[in-house]
């Protein structure tokens, strides 16, 4: 294991993963992941933190010594400590914020060297301002940039991204023949145990106290996030209710995640959308790349929204006018029930139920899961256990990720990441349409 001050020379080879904030709650968590993990022998991992002493006692503290490549020490309040320890990576795990306050060098110092990169903010006017600024720098290097890797918003993403797919190949596999058939409505309901973690608590301090008020008000509009602006977003309500076919009516409250999250999504929306308007207009697209387009987008009528499981809609109700009032009673997910309708080209309008579910604490345990696994989708396929070459390519499987940019975690790594974490046996996906008369059709876990 070698020790560096975060430069990179001509001759040095570069680690496959960095994390920065290695030293920190969420930083050991993803470290222990990654070192335990199945494919070690096929990647390199470097720690990156202010102090080497810290380093050098944590990775004693959890025997991973021979585990870890090397340790790095970077300020990510200095943009020339934080380049230099960019530069000598391919992948970088960003795990220090608030990201208002020191995530910008980072993505800044990859965006420029081409190097893709994974957080965990939940804090959408920060996205919102390294869309502006950093988006196209990371298109020209070929730098996948891709916030909220975590439990915000991963499963959120994901629901509407599976609901498509199986929506899609139900019509193809039903009705031949029928024109364009996108998502309509898609309505998620979270339920809950565990605590809040420090990451999300200093993400909303931050947000009540450091924001300009003119980038918190921009921040916070329906798809301030997204190129392309979709249907009108209705507003939070104090009682949701989920009408599933043939099952019971989920209710709740409102969830203090769900602008988040929801904004988020609608970045998915939009980059979808875009890309297939793109190719349709596109005098050399193939048929092939026009039809897949065209099969990855939502369409115009999507609008997504999600709120707080709870028992009774006096219950949710109660919660959120305290949420409301106070920020309190915060608490995390453990299965995402959404039921999305078709939209377009069909009649009667089809209905899909999408569970997306996850063993143990999403807001720590589950959440370092979903960021390490995003990052090796950026090196590995799920299915490779030999040593990796030194100077291999890092991979893109989804045509957005062909392009680089600030993307999403479903337009970043699709299928790919569905496979992965339900591999890992701790999160169970499925998705089928729903007919009121004949049940469950076309099951795709």
């Amino acid at each position: 294991m070698a020790s560096s001050t975060g430069s990179a020379g001509q001759n040095r080879t570069k680690n496959d993963i960095l994390v920065l904030g290695a030293t920190g709650f969420m930083g050991r968590i993803i470290t222990r992941y990654l070192c335990e993990h199945s494919q070690k022998q096929a990647f390199t991992l470097a720690l990156g933190a202010r102090s080497p002493d810290k380093l050098d006692q944590m990775v004693k503290e959890l025997g991973v010594k021979d585990k870890v490549d090397e340790l790095v020490k970077v300020d990510v309040g200095s943009p020339e400590s934080v380049e230099k320890a960019v530069k000598g990576a391919r992948v970088v795990i960003n795990v220090v914020g608030p990201y208002w306050t020191w995530g910008t060098p980072v993505v800044a110092a990859c965006a420029k060297h081409g190097v893709h990169y994974v957080d965990l903010t939940g804090e959408t006017p920060w996205i919102r301002r390294i869309v502006l600024e950093y988006h196209h720098a990371a298109i020209q290097s070929g730098a996948i940039i891709v916030p909220s890797c975590g439990y915000d918003s991963i499963p959120s993403d994901m629901v509407p991204w599976l609901a498509n797919k199986t929506l899609k190949a139900y019509v193809a596999a039903n009705r031949p023949g029928t024109p364009f058939v996108g998502l309509g409505t898609s309505l998620s309901a979270q339920k809950h145990k565990g605590g809040i973690s420090g990451g999300t608590l200093a993400s909303l301090i931050t947000s009540l106290e450091d924001y300009p008020k003119d980038i918190m008000r921009e921040g916070s509009k329906p798809y301030c996030i997204s190129p392309v602006v979709g249907r009108k977003q209705p507003g939070p309500r104090f009682i949701y209710e989920l009408v599933i076919p043939r099952a019971k009516s989920l209710v709740g409250g409102f969830w203090v995640m769900r602008n988040t999250n929801v904004w988020l999504v609608q970045r998915t929306f939009g980059l979808l959308e875009a890309k297939a308007l793109e190719v349709q207009a596109s005098g050399t697209a193939t048929e092939e790349e026009k039809a897949e387009a065209n099969k990855a987008r939502y369409g115009p009528d999507f609008v997504y929204d999600e709120f707080m499981q709870t028992k009774s809609k006096l219950s949710g109700f109660l919660m959120s006018v305290c949420l409301a009032a106070t920020f309190a009673l915060l608490t995390f997910v453990r299965p995402t029930t959404n039921i999305t309708k078709s939209a377009g080209g069909s009649q009667p309008p089809i209905t899909v139920q999408t569970v997306v579910s996850g063993k143990g604490d999403p807001g720590y345990l589950l959440t370092g899961v979903m960021i390490s696994e995003s990052a090796l989708s950026l090196l590995l396929p799920l299915s490779y256990n030999g040593p990796r070459q030194p100077g291999s390519e890092t991979r893109r499987t989804t045509s957005l990720a062909k392009e680089g940019g600030i993307l999403t975690p479903m337009t970043a790594f699709g299928e790919d990441l569905v496979a992965r974490l339900c591999d890992t046996k701790l999160f169970t996906c499925s998705s089928f349409v729903v007919e009121d008369n004949t049940g469950r059709k076309d099951k795709d876990a």
